[in-house]
């Protein structure tokens, strides 16, 4: 690594194995010195968990990320994806990071679900620390199990990360922004336009206990399905990607309702002060 380069941390909630992040790699390798640390196991929705429960002790491995004939090496770790960036910045890195990009997702993380999201959790632990963030997620279009189904071209996803990669390096995020969250049609062409959205308040993957489970079944599962093609507004992450287009969608730490604060006061039975 250079001191004259960004640094860019790239992590995932899929595990260091996941071909996601592997596409990663060589698409931001132009852009900068990669930092790349990822959960040793599947992570996904972990939120921003900082659990260290179930054998996350924290403990790093030496791995290598090999893509486009090159490799690249790479820590695993055993930690949530929030834990995960913290080892990351706390013990490897060395010097600041200049942005952290979280993915590429298998699969959507669409409106509400971002609380859930362990790639949109690194990017907020990312941010937690005042570095811009970046959690990317590629559509998966395909009912059942991933195994089941062939595998995904995340080439053009990774096309889209390096366009807003580079750009997040080249001017700062507006106040506010902490992350941008991208979503990627799985129709996506890098031809596909993109447009900013604001979340959808969609439930998008809803959890269902399996019919006819006893409740008191120690196998007892919970089930998801998506509302693909569905949203509750216009100009969303959900619209853009029931349209076909990538969404680009600018996230915050905080998140205080948009409410009038002296009303809700009113409400809840405080006066409001005198002027």
């Amino acid at each position: 690594m250079t001191e004259t380069k960004p640094l860019i941390l790239i992590t995932n909630d899929d595990g260091i194995d996941s071909p996601g992040l592997a596409a990663l790699v060589p698409a931001l390798a132009p852009l900068g010195d990669l930092l790349i640390v990822a959960p040793r196991t599947q992570q996904t929705s972990m939120g921003r968990s900082r659990s260290q429960q179930e054998g996350r002790n924290g403990r790093l491995y030496k791995r290598e990320i090999v893509a486009g004939g090159k490799s690249w090496p790479a820590y695993a770790a055993n930690a949530t994806p929030a834990l995960t960036v913290d080892h990351g910045l706390q013990q490897l890195a060395g010097r600041p990071v200049s942005l952290v990009v979280s993915g590429i997702n298998y699969g959507e993380n669409i409106g509400s679900c971002v609380t859930v999201s362990g790639t949109v959790g690194a990017a907020l632990e990312a941010a937690d620390h005042g570095i811009p963030a970046i959690a990317a997620s590629l559509e998966y279009d395909h009912e059942g199990p991933q195994e089941d189904h062939p595998p995904l071209d995340f080439s053009v996803a990774a096309h889209f990360v390096q366009l807003f990669a580079r750009r997040v390096l080249d001017a700062a995020l507006p106040p506010d922004v902490d992350l941008l969250k991208i979503e990627v049609p799985a129709s996506a062409t890098v031809d596909t336009p993109w447009v900013v959205t604001h979340q959808d308040r969609l439930a998008y993957y809803q959890p269902r206990v399996e019919p006819g489970r006893d409740a008191f079944d120690s196998d007892n599962i919970f089930l998801h399905w998506q509302q693909k093609g569905r949203y509750v507004a216009e100009g969303s992450d959900a619209h853009a990607l029931a349209n076909g287009l990538v969404s680009v969608t600018p996230l915050s730490l905080n998140l205080t309702s948009r409410t009038d604060l002296a009303g809700l006061s009113q409400i809840l039975g405080k006066p409001a002060p005198a002027e």
